[in-house]
């Protein structure tokens, strides 16, 4: 079994991973980390592990007994938790804050559909955002291909987990029920990681990118739709897309429009693409919460570790 600890275990992506970790058939949970909760039951703050696990949040993070990490603080508190604590040789980390995307410090960019081969003898992973995953899915077979040549619209509409557990204005109920708005137009901080990681793919740099984020009036899930002109045919950009997702065992290509409730729940991304015009439609669809962050995370820890992929993943959709 591999021994596995949390850090920042209170928010709603440690929450999820919980409900992965304590069900995998590979893993041993040793510790869960938080300052706010440290004592409580973990089933005091995450309710659906009730009858699951009789492990309570730790004030201690106790390194040298593991071999798996998890950094599941808010954006910058990874990197200031490795300047407080040294980490023991050979641990493996995975860091779904968005401090190590750009790949220094010796992390791999951890989108598997990409970069598999590298997760496999990684020891230190920065787990991809949750609308650079939808969104880098949803262009990777273009960009690999050299396709990727001209600007891209991109529109995202994310559920109200997307902002975090700690309650703000906009992830309030009664202002999000029954509402839409946009935000962060044009200027979304994912876009620095899926501008980076397209441009690697091409070997030159990244067309522009016009990203309109969309907050929605449901609690979970992304759906993005993007287009840009394409010289393929429909006929041959759908083989593109199902011979660059042949071994992915969570990202399928559907020949029929795709929707949220076939996602929600499970680590899978659904891509949709149709031809107008000059102009390939794209449309991926994920949960934000899992093939968008800890889902995902779990996937990189299965490559890492070198147990199967799909190890503790074999979740089914929410469709009612």
């Amino acid at each position: 079994m591999i021994r596995v600890g949390i850090i920042g275990g209170a928010g709603y992506t440690a929450g999820e991973l919980l409900r992965i970790l304590v069900n995998h058939p590979d893993v041993s949970l040793a510790f869960v980390h938080s300052e706010s909760q440290a004592g409580l039951p973990l089933t005091a703050v995450h309710e659906g592990l009730f009858g699951d696990t009789d492990l309570c949040f730790t004030g201690e993070a106790a390194l040298s007994d593991i071999e798996v990490l998890f950094l599941c603080g808010a954006h910058g508190r990874s990197a200031a938790f490795w300047e407080e604590h040294p980490c023991p040789p050979g641990l493996k980390v995975i860091d779904l804050a968005q401090d190590y995307r750009d790949e220094h410090d010796g992390y791999v960019y951890g989108l598997p559909e990409w970069q598999r081969d590298k997760i496999r003898t990684a020891t230190r992973i920065a787990n991809p955002g949750c609308f650079a995953t939808a969104i880098q899915l949803g262009l990777l077979p273009l960009a690999a291909a050299g396709l990727l040549t001209q600007d891209v619209e991109l529109t995202a509409i994310t559920g109200s987990t997307g902002a975090g557990v700690k309650p703000s204005p906009t992830g309030h109920f009664s202002w999000r029920c029954g509402n839409l708005s946009t935000y962060k137009v044009f200027e979304h901080r994912h876009l620095l990681e899926i501008r980076r990681n397209i441009g690697l793919l091409q070997g030159k740099p990244c067309p522009e990118m016009h990203f309109v984020p969309v907050r929605g009036d449901f609690t979970r899930g992304i759906f993005a739709s993007m287009h840009t002109p394409c010289p393929l045919s429909g006929e041959d950009a759908l083989r593109l897309y199902r011979d660059c997702y042949a071994d992915a065992p969570f990202t399928f290509v559907s020949d029929a429009g795709i929707d949220l409730k076939q996602v929600v729940n499970t680590n899978k991304c659904l891509v949709h693409v149709e031809k107008h015009g000059d102009r390939l439609v794209i449309s991926s669809v994920i949960d934000n919460l899992l093939k968008g962050a800890s889902g995902q995370a779990v996937q990189n820890m299965n490559l890492m570790c070198g147990l199967a992929e799909t190890a503790g993943l074999k979740l089914k959709a929410s469709a009612f």
